[in-house]
């Protein structure tokens, strides 16, 4: 099920913002903040300083735990209202730069960190509406706890955007010429 292309883009960013560890710490200054509202291009004011890289880094666990929960509607319903609840959710369709049509629901001033929990509550609304839990998954590989949302139509995928997918392609190629 295609969903619209702000919750497709503000599911990938709270994945990417929760696997922002793999590897080591990758929000390591308010520099590298900048770089992942710029890829992912979030809106709104900003103060650019340690106070804001300390609460997006903080909300991640907030975050994974709407994967983990993916089995479990009731618990995942729960912890987006919550999530709304403490955001003050005020739903509203909004036009701006390149962006048409999409919902913005947190208060006008609000934090980076409060609008990334919010903005991906809304998404998981939409996600959850659809009965489309099961597309939110930890990737396949054993060794990675990276999460992923299966956008893929045949609900097929398996591994994280860290390679994983490409490591375990070549280990089963050399299994195979081994056997």
């Amino acid at each position: 099920m295609p969903f619209a292309y702000d919750v497709e883009m503000t599911l990938s960013a709270a994945a990417d913002l929760v696997n922002s560890t793999d590897g080591g710490e990758q929000l390591t200054d308010p520099a590298a903040v900048d770089a992942y509202v710029r890829r992912w291009r979030f809106t709104g004011s900003r103060t650019h300083d340690d106070r804001e890289l300390k609460a997006l880094r903080a909300i991640r666990p907030r975050l994974r735990s709407l994967w983990e929960a993916a089995g479990d509607d009731a618990v995942v319903v729960d912890r987006v209202n919550e999530l709304l609840r403490e955001g003050r959710a005020l739903p509203q369709l909004m036009r701006h730069d390149e962006w048409d049509w999409h919902l913005h629901a947190e208060p006008p001033g609000a934090d980076l960190a409060t609008r990334v929990l919010v903005e991906t509550a809304m998404a998981f609304v939409d996600v959850i509406r659809a009965g489309e839990l099961s597309r939110f998954k930890t990737c396949a590989d054993e060794a990675c706890e990276n999460v992923l949302v299966d956008l893929s139509r045949n609900r097929s995928k398996r591994f994280c955007e860290a390679g994983c997918g490409n490591r375990a392609n070549v280990a089963a190629y050399r299994a195979r010429k081994r056997a």
